[in-house]
């Protein structure tokens, strides 16, 4: 889990709690590897992204983060079911906090990009290709602009041993900045793209609603991920502020309970972002799951027929 960044206390105290909290990391990690593992493997040798102009090279990095992310879920449930917010190892601890930080802040960055991408290709087409042009560039200046940016979680000399030094405070800084800004962007790329999109009246009404599924889900899931960790955490300041012990020790395991939810993230990205895609659906199924796509064919030649006949004995009965 990320850091309780001013607490004293790495221990769990409602240890009930936190081995529920360490379960739902285990599904968590269960079912989003095997998931992200099985796209990374599409994108590397199926897609070759590194070669076309699309926004390929974008979601490899975010399920690339997202998989770096996953990596520390074993780690942070192990802690939680032997009483301990975070690993008593000042080594052990630091890194996973440095993996969290630098991880979660490529995933929602490179989200951010990708909505940046379908703001540019619907909202000024003449621009549809601003971004995919410079993808690589930007792929790498979002790893450096993180990598300073989550230095600090590596400076502290413990993890739960300082109290509003200014390591925490760059920290805090860290934590809201990776999600409010990001936020934004999401909201306004988010706003212009479906505006654009109810005021097209030209082309193919099932792409448009897809499109404006597809921008609206993304602005879904970051909501129903992210915020309300970024709102537990805002509450927990609060009341440290008020010196509320224990109001606080609730508004700690409410903002750790968020925080594991927030990895839910890593098991939506795959199929909102890359599954939604129809090409990138059907290579899925004929690359893991070729026997749906014969079923359907198949369910597809019966039906047809069928529809044929009940057509042709409408139009007799009614000469």
């Amino acid at each position: 889990m990320e850091e309780d960044l001013l607490n004293d206390n790495c221990t769990a105290d409602n240890l009930p709690l936190y081995t529920f909290y360490a379960s739902v990391m285990i599904v968590e990690f269960t079912l989003a590897v095997p998931l992200n593992l099985s796209v990374l493997y599409l994108f590397i040798f199926k897609l070759e992204f590194w070669k076309r102009n699309s926004n390929n090279l974008f979601l490899f990095n975010l399920v690339l983060a997202d998989l770096l992310l996953l990596g520390c879920l074993p780690v942070n449930a192990y802690n939680f079911l032997h009483g301990e917010r975070q690993s008593m190892d000042g080594r052990i601890c630091k890194v996973m906090l440095f993996m969290l930080f630098l991880n979660r802040g490529a995933s929602i960055g490179f989200l951010a990009v990708i909505s940046l991408d379908r703001y540019f290709n619907v909202v000024h087409p003449g621009n549809k290709d601003f971004v995919l042009k410079k993808s690589p560039h930007i792929s790498v200046i979002i790893w450096l602009v993180l990598l300073p940016l989550t230095i600090p979680t590596m400076l502290k000399t413990g993890c739960c041993g300082s109290h509003g030094d200014i390591t925490d405070t760059l920290r805090e800084v860290v934590f809201f900045t990776q999600i409010l800004i990001p936020f934004f962007v999401l909201v306004y790329c988010t706003v212009r793209i479906v505006n654009r999109l109810k005021k097209k009246t030209v082309g193919d009404r099932t792409k448009l609603r897809r499109a404006v599924f597809l921008v609206t889900s993304v602005m879904l899931v970051f909501s129903f991920c992210f915020l309300p960790c970024t709102i537990a955490r805002i509450v927990l300041l609060i009341v440290r502020a008020m010196d509320l012990q224990n109001a606080e020790n609730i508004a700690i395991q409410v903002y750790d309970g968020f925080i594991v939810f927030s990895h839910m993230d890593c098991l939506v990205d795959p199929i909102v972002y890359c599954l939604s895609s129809t090409k990138f659906k059907t290579l899925y199924l004929t690359t893991y799951c070729p026997c749906l796509l014969r079923n359907n064919a198949e369910t597809a030649k019966r039906t047809n027929p069928i529809r044929i006949n009940l057509n042709l004995k409408r139009n007799n009965n009614t000469l």
